[in-house]
């Protein structure tokens, strides 16, 4: 519900920015293709701002199989700030596996910096007890490396265990919009189709792991299936989209109106 403006605000000043009332920025990898409302890289489901910027030259494979991912961060740093610099908030980028600059862009920017939903993974261990097991869902777990879950806070011995949506082919609709040689020229996915692969592939995953308390979804394409999932397993499920909310909760935080 929109409200008045803050009363509070009699005066403005420059922050040394370029535009005021800004929201998250989101770092993009450099392909073209659809995002179902609540994927990250569609603004429609949030309310409030969303301003993008292009990691220029860095696309899913490289992100994800180079061998040597060092010479990604510059392209990473110079996409973060130049949103930086346009005044938004706090920022993120669109893929899990974005977890392993966290440490490194956190040390170069001035504004809160979510490199993954995967920041939510230790949080989410505090909140259930600890002979339960956090899921972590990934979309490539044949990608997932230690330095990924040492650069968000994960210890190696902790209570998680790792799970796999998309290996073995399991979600072919979003092979069509992430996947390079599987994909069409024009990048499409049906949405009930998509959301029943991943319904099957992440109920199987905490059928497997009776002691699972909370489930944390590592690829920002997951979310819009993430409300379809918890009323199958009945779990806290952590997404992007939690991790948005509480981003701009922290960094924008809301004035309250009610009555006594």
């Amino acid at each position: 519900m929109h409200q008045n403006r803050d009363m509070g605000i009699t005066t403005i000043r420059s922050r040394g920015v370029h535009c005021s009332g800004m929201g998250l920025g989101v770092i993009l990898l450099d392909e073209v293709y659809p995002g179902f409302p609540g994927d990250v890289r569609n603004p429609s489901a949030f309310a409030y701002p969303i301003q993008y910027e292009v990691a220029h030259g860095l696309d899913i494979k490289k992100l994800l199989y180079d061998d040597d991912k060092s010479p990604h961060l510059e392209t990473i740093l110079t996409a973060a700030r130049r949103l930086q610099k346009m005044g938004c908030r706090a920022i993120f980028a669109e893929c899990g596996y974005f977890a392993r600059f966290q440490k490194l862009l956190a040390a170069r920017l001035e504004v809160p910096v979510f490199t993954s939903s995967l920041l939510q993974v230790p949080w989410a261990q505090s909140l259930i007890a600890s002979d339960r097991l956090v899921g972590i869902l990934m979309s490539a777990k044949d990608a997932l490396e230690p330095a990924h879950l040492e650069a968000v806070g994960i210890r190696k011995d902790g209570n998680h265990v790792i799970g796999d949506a998309m290996g073995a082919g399991q979600c072919p609709e979003f092979d069509k919009l992430w996947t390079a040689g599987l994909r069409p020229e024009i990048p499409q996915a049906d949405y009930q189709r998509a959301e029943a692969a991943f319904l099957a592939a992440a109920t199987a995953f905490y059928g497997q792991h009776p002691r699972m308390g909370a489930m944390v979804l590592e690829c920002t394409g997951f979310q819009p299936f993430a409300r379809a999932l918890q009323r199958k397993i009945d779990l806290p499920v952590f997404s992007w989209g939690t991790l948005m909310d509480f981003a701009f909760s922290i960094t924008v935080h809301r004035d309250y109106y009610g009555h006594v």
